[in-house]
C-alpha cells in the first residue's frame, strides 16, 4: 500500500504536450505588455492615502523621539516581528519596531477583506506555534485569527513596549561621526540607531492598474488591502455585505485575493463584474479543522520538521520513503511523482531525469485543474475563459470551493480582458470594454502589491544613504550586492531581510526567523566585542557573490515562458531583480548549514569590526 495520496490526473498518453506547450506560449504572448511593471500606478501622490492612511484605527498623537536605541526594525509584520523576537532571544532589548499600521501583523493587519485566509498550511505558515502554545483552528486559518496570533507573539516577546505605530520612515542616513543611523519619520522623529534592519516584507505596498480615466469615475473605489466595510456592510470576521444588495460592483483581478473575495461579492451584490486578465489555478480547498488530540500529542520540534518536509515537497523533491505531511496544492506534483517512484521501486534518477518526470506531471496536473472548471461552471464560454494555460507555478496556486460556482449566479459576469490587455477606460459611471460601457457603483482593486518594481517605489522611503552618502537605490540599481544576503559593503550596521541573495524557504515566516537569528548573532557579537561599526569587506562580499552565482540554478527558460505576473516581472526579461532575488542554488537548508558553520566558527569571517577608539576623527 502506498504511503502517498496522489491525485487522479489524466494519463500522459492522452495529453498532446507539444500542442499544450504551444498553447501556453500563445496565451502568454496575448498578455505581454511592453510597459510590463509600468502598467501599474503607485499608491503615492494623489493616491497616497490608499497606502498611508489607516482606515481601521485613529492615529494617537505623540511627541517626536530624538534619542538613541540599539536597533530600529522597519516593519511590524511577520518579517519585522520574527527579527525582533530573535534579537530579544540574542539578548538585545532596546528595539523599536516601526510601522505605519496601527498594530502588529503587517499584511494581516491591513487585509480584512471578506473570505481572507492564508493559502499555505497554517501549521507551517503561522510562526512560533510551539513557543506561543497556540493551535491554529484549521488548515487555512482566517485572517482575523492570524492577526490575533501576531498580537500573542508581540506580547510574548515584549514588542509592544517600544513599538512605534502609525509611523512612516522617510529617511535613513548613516552618520559616521557618531556611528549611528539617523532614522527620520513622518512624526518628526530623529532616532539615532546603532543598527537598522529593513524588514518590510515582500507584500507591503498596494499598487493600482493604470487604467485610462481613473480620475473620471465618480463611484466608490478602494483596494482590497483597505476594505471598506462601512460601504459594503459587514465587518472584519463577519463578511455579511448587506449594503451591496442594490449595488453594481466590479472587481479587477482574479489572483489569490480575488479568488477569496469573489464568492462574497457574488452572494451579496446586485450585479458583479469580475475583470480578469489571467485566470488562476484553483483546486478544492479541503479546509479541515485541526484535531486537538493530534496537535497536542506532537513531539517538541514538530513545526520545524513539518516546515522542512513542506519545503522539500514544494520547492525541491520528496526523498525516498519520506511522507508528505502537508498534502495540498503546493505539494501535489512532488507527491504524485513520489507515488510513481515508489511504485517503480525508487529507481535512481539524475536531476535531469527527475525534472523531465516532474514536467510531465505538471502538464497532467494542469489538465486535471482545467477539467475541474468544466465540472463546476455551467456556461462553456465562461468556463473556457477561466481555464489556466501555463505551467503550475507560473502563478500563485489557489484553492477555493466557491469561486467557480459563483459564475453560475445570474448576477455575476466574467469580463475577460486578455485579448484587449486591460479595460479600454473608466468613465464617470463605469468602465468600457470592447466599446461597451458597463455602469457600476463601486470598483474594487484586487491588483496586488509592488513586488517587482524598483526598490524606491516598493519601499516608499525617499532616502537611504550609507557611507559617503551612497544611496542604496543607486548601489543596487543593477542588482543586489550583499554578503550572505543580509549585509552590504558601504552600509555599516544595516541588515536586510527577505529575498535578496540568500536562501528562500517555502514558508516565508521560517525564512524570516532564520534571518533574524543570523542578524541577532551578528549584532549581539558586535556589542559583546565592543564594536561601534560592523560591515562586510569588499573582498568578502565579492567572494560571496561569486560563489552564490557559481551554484545558481538557471531557471530563466521556465520563468520567461510563463504568463506575465509578479512571479516573472510581468514578462520583462531585462529586469535586474526577480521576486525571489538570487536564491542560494544548493537549497535552503544547505544555505542555513553554511551560515551555522560560519557562526560556530566565531571569527565573523568577512566582516570588519571597528571599535570606538579605532574610528577616524571627524574632519
Amino acid at each position: 500500500m502506498s504511503i502517498y495520496n496522489p491525485t487522479t490526473c489524466p494519463p500522459a498518453e492522452g495529453i498532446d504536450i507539444p500542442a499544450i506547450r504551444a498553447k501556453y506560449l500563445a496565451e502568454r504572448d496575448r498578455r505581454l505588455k511592453r510597459d510590463a511593471n509600468d502598467q501599474y500606478v503607485p499608491t503615492s501622490g494623489k493616491y497616497a492615502d490608499i497606502y498611508e492612511k489607516d482606515p481601521y484605527n485613529p492615529v494617537v498623537p505623540r511627541d517626536p523621539i530624538l534619542g538613541e536605541t540599539d536597533v530600529v526594525i522597519l516593519g511590524g509584520g511577520y518579517c519585522g516581528m520574527m527579527v525582533a523576537a530573535q534579537l530579544k532571544m540574542a539578548g538585545i532589548e532596546d528595539i523599536h519596531n516601526i510601522d505605519h499600521a496601527g498594530d502588529f501583523g503587517g499584511t494581516w493587519y491591513w487585509n480584512r477583506y471578506p473570505g481572507i485566509q492564508c493559502d499555505n498550511d497554517a501549521l507551517c505558515y503561522m510562526p512560533l506555534l510551539e513557543e506561543t502554545g497556540y493551535m491554529p483552528s484549521k488548515k487555512f486559518a482566517d485572517g482575523i485569527e492570524i492577526q490575533k496570533h501576531c498580537r500573542i507573539i508581540a506580547e510574548k516577546y515584549g514588542l509592544y513596549d517600544t513599538a512605534l505605530f502609525h509611523t512612516l520612515i522617510t529617511s535613513l542616513k548613516w552618520d559616521p561621526e557618531i556611528s549611528r543611523w539617523h532614522v527620520g519619520t513622518n512624526r518628526g522623529d530623529d532616532i539615532k540607531a546603532r543598527f537598522v534592519v529593513l524588514a518590510m516584507g515582500p507584500l507591503n505596498k498596494p499598487k493600482l492598474p493604470g487604467i485610462r480615466g481613473m480620475d473620471d469615475f465618480k463611484g466608490k473605489m478602494f483596494h482590497t488591502a483597505r476594505w471598506d466595510y462601512e460601504y459594503t456592510g459587514g465587518e472584519w470576521g463577519r463578511p455579511e455585505l448587506e449594503k451591496l444588495k442594490d449595488k453594481r460592483v466590479a472587481i479587477i483581478g482574479t489572483g489569490a485575493t480575488a479568488v477569496q473575495v469573489v464568492p462574497y461579492l457574488g452572494k451579496y451584490a446586485k450585479q458583479l463584474y469580475v475583470i480578469q486578465r489571467t485566470p488562476s489555478t484553483i483546486d478544492f480547498r479541503n479546509n479541515r479543522e485541526t484535531d486537538p488530540e493530534w496537535y497536542w500529542s506532537q513531539e517538541p520540534g514538530w513545526q520545524d520538521r513539518r516546515i522542512a518536509n513542506f519545503h522539500r515537497a514544494a520547492m525541491e523533491r520528496i526523498a525516498p520513503r519520506d511522507i508528505d505531511m502537508v498534502e495540498d496544492i503546493w505539494t501535489e506534483i512532488s507527491r504524485n511523482c513520489a507515488a510513481e517512484l515508489e511504485a517503480e521501486g525508487w529507481p535512481d534518477e539524475t536531476p535531469e531525469q527527475y525534472a523531465a518526470r516532474r514536467e510531465v506531471m505538471d502538464y497532467r496536473v494542469m489538465e486535471r485543474l482545467r477539467a475541474r472548471v468544466d465540472e463546476m461552471v455551467d456556461d462553456p464560454e465562461t468556463a473556457e475563459a477561466l481555464k489556466p494555460y501555463y505551467r503550475y507555478l507560473c502563478k500563485r496556486p489557489c484553492s477555493n470551493d466557491d469561486f467557480y460556482p459563483t459564475f453560475n449566479r445570474p448576477n455575476v459576469k466574467l469580463i475577460d480582458v486578455a485579448e484587449t490587455q486591460g479595460l479600454e477606460r473608466l468613465t464617470e459611471h463605469g468602465f468600457v470594454h470592447k466599446g461597451e460601457e458597463y455602469e457600476i457603483d463601486c470598483l474594487i482593486f484586487a491588483s496586488g502589491y509592488e513586488v517587482t518594481n524598483d526598490l524606491d517605489r516598493r519601499w516608499g522611503i525617499e532616502t537611504i544613504e550609507g557611507a559617503d552618502g551612497v544611496s542604496i537605490y543607486d548601489y543596487w540599481r543593477e542588482g543586489f550586492k550583499t554578503f550572505q544576503g543580509m549585509m552590504a559593503h558601504g552600509f555599516p550596521n544595516m541588515f536586510f531581510t527577505g529575498f535578496t541573495q540568500a536562501g528562500a524557504n517555502a514558508t516565508n515566516s521560517k525564512t524570516f526567523i532564520d534571518q533574524g537569528r543570523h542578524i541577532g548573532y551578528i549584532a549581539s557579537e558586535a556589542l559583546k566585542r565592543g564594536a561601534a561599526v560592523i560591515e562586510p569587506t569588499q573582498e568578502a562580499q565579492d567572494a560571496y557573490i561569486a560563489h552564490l552565482r557559481s551554484v545558481a540554478v538557471d531557471n530563466s527558460e521556465y520563468v520567461n515562458s510563463c504568463t506575465p505576473s509578479y512571479f516573472n516581472n510581468e514578462g520583462d526579461e531585462t529586469k535586474k531583480r526577480h521576486i525571489f532575488g538570487e536564491p542560494w542554488g544548493e537549497g535552503y537548508y544547505a544555505f542555513e548549514a553554511m551560515l551555522a558553520k560560519w557562526r560556530d566558527d566565531g571569527a565573523l569571517a568577512g566582516l570588519r569590526l571597528t571599535k570606538e577608539d579605532e574610528l577616524e576623527p571627524a574632519e
